[in-house]
């Protein structure tokens, strides 16, 4: 099959002949001539059974977003076998652009002997197997414990060797004079632009820095904390457990046992807790609870193949093609109505400043960003980027009229009478401290390495949900997202020229009193 361009959906609509061929293929029925909307959604979620998947290995990260393709007629034909005659692989021909799927036979074979192959090849264990077969296989996994129990230290340990990371030896905290000026070197634009407190320069080279503030992780603190250990860094080794998902997911499980906190979505790793998942999603279903799902890689930023679904074999399925988690998708968003789109989900964006593991010291920055869906929210439709996405400063065609803090917070509270941001905020900051608490509870590789050289800025993305209380009341949940390292701030220096002696002062001078900062640990 061609690579094809766009979702699904729009090319069952644009690609004449191609959804009476997709409702062929997968043996949908339908009434008249033609295939109407129903068949259009059969075919939707029918396709899990069909879809094959491959990723170029070179290339932009967009370049390397997962493909899914189905196969031809005979292709799609080919039954699963546990025990199968042949094999298949994709093969991607660049000078044509095309995508051809190969067949070997993999034993000798008679005349007649069936085309079978493996739909969960190379997966040995049978627990797992089970799960990855459901959309062919139907399989209750009810009896199955969903308890997600934090991984043990070696899952943390292959994480560091993963990464490549050397943690540092022991050093002792850096004392500089009260009236030393700082040699920053940086490779962030904003930082050049915007620092200007008197007591930090710019060096030319890393050399002569006694701060690297840089945009891209260190690896080897070890080299560093022998060379260098005077020199302050802007990261934490280890902040991967707080910054890649799957980490997000398992440390915070430190807070809030098996399920999780309840600040942090219920989320599983697909690769080590598919079980676990079908489980939870197939108990949800008989209680007819909502089963809407959102499917993000680890790594990739920016909603690059992030997916919604309530469709427990497309999950099932885009764990084949890279490493995913999956978190249960916020069916309760608390909403702000907007005069120009009407009621919108909205998520914020505080940035916290991390000046010490042991002991733990941290502060929140006091102004805080928000951004706006720009269509009303409906659970439905789940194809619909932009309803369900706020990370929309990536879209051109879509003009959102910015709201500051100090608007968004009087009318917020016109609109929610009976919640005070000030109570809102106390939640969201209590949610903060936990989380830092238990990322800094390990010693690493299972928590923050407490480098006296290190400090950091993070950004942290949250949504508010309705919660409702046995009492019969409802409450806002602070529900974290994710955790950025080295977030964007170019909003921040727009409209708080400030930003950045706030944050030098505070993490580098230790002078946050003249600064807009609250102190959090």
């Amino acid at each position: 099959g061609r690579r094809g361009g766009g979702p699904a959906r729009q090319q069952l609509r644009q690609v004449p002949g191609l959804l009476l061929r997709m409702a062929n293929l997968m043996g949908i029925g339908f009434h008249g001539e033609l295939p109407g909307a129903e068949a259009e959604d059969l075919v939707l979620e029918e396709m899990w059974r069909f879809n094959q998947t491959y990723q170029l290995a070179h290339g932009t990260a967009e370049e390397k977003v997962p493909v899914w393709y189905i196969m031809d007629e005979f292709g799609s034909r080919i039954q699963h076998s546990d025990t199968p005659s042949f094999a298949t692989a994709p093969f991607f021909y660049m000078p044509q652009q095309v995508a051809y799927t190969l067949l070997w036979p993999l034993r000798d074979l008679d005349t007649g002997e069936e085309v079978t192959r493996d739909f969960a090849y190379g997966e040995t264990d049978p627990l797992i197997r089970k799960c990855m077969l459901l959309p062919w296989v139907p399989a209750d996994l009810l009896d199955l414990s969903s308890s997600t129990p934090e991984p043990p230290a070696e899952h943390y340990q292959a994480i560091l060797e993963e990464n490549k990371e050397k943690l540092p030896l022991a050093i002792s905290p850096v004392a500089y004079p009260c009236d030393h000026v700082f040699k920053v070197y940086t490779d962030i634009q904003q930082v050049l632009r915007h620092l200007t407190h008197p007591r930090f320069t710019f060096a030319q080279s890393e050399a002569d820095a006694d701060i690297l503030y840089n945009f891209s992780h260190f690896k080897d603190y070890r080299r560093l904390s022998q060379e260098r250990p005077n020199v302050l860094l802007n990261q934490f080794p280890c902040e991967n457990l707080l910054t890649v998902k799957d980490c997000l997911a398992s440390i915070a499980r430190r807070a809030g046992g098996p399920e999780g906190p309840a600040w942090l979505p219920r989320t599983f790793n697909l690769r080590t807790e598919l079980p676990q998942f079908v489980s939870y999603f197939q108990q949800r279903e008989r209680r007819g609870q909502d089963n809407h799902w959102i499917c993000k890689p680890w790594n990739l930023a920016r909603s690059l193949d992030t997916h919604v679904t309530r469709s427990l074999h497309s999950i099932v399925r885009h764990r084949e093609s890279s490493p995913k988690v999956v978190s249960k998708y916020i069916e309760s968003p608390v909403l702000f109505l907007r005069e120009d789109v009407g009621p919108v989900k909205f998520d914020v964006r505080y940035v916290v400043l991390l000046r010490s593991v042991k002991p733990l010291r941290l502060f929140v920055y006091d102004v805080f960003w928000l951004r706006f869906s720009n269509r009303p929210f409906a659970l439905d439709d789940l194809d619909d980027y932009e309803k369900h996405f706020t990370v929309m400063n990536y879209d051109p065609e879509v003009v959102l009229k910015q709201v500051h803090y100090d608007e968004f917070i009087p009318e917020f509270e016109k609109q929610y009478p009976e919640f005070p941001w000030k109570s809102v905020q106390a939640e969201i900051f209590q949610a903060f401290r936990e989380l830092f608490q238990v990322a800094c509870a390990k010693p690493p590789p299972l928590g923050l390495c407490d480098y006296p050289s290190s400090r950091a800025v993070y950004a942290i993305d949250l949504m508010l949900k309705w919660d409702d209380c046995p009492d019969g009341t409802r409450v806002m949940q602070p529900q974290i997202l994710e955790v950025n390292f080295n977030p964007d701030c170019e909003r921040a220096c727009r409209y708080h020229p400030g930003f950045f002696n706030d944050v030098f002062s505070t993490l580098y001078l230790d002078e946050p009193s003249h600064c807009h900062v609250t102190r959090l640990v």
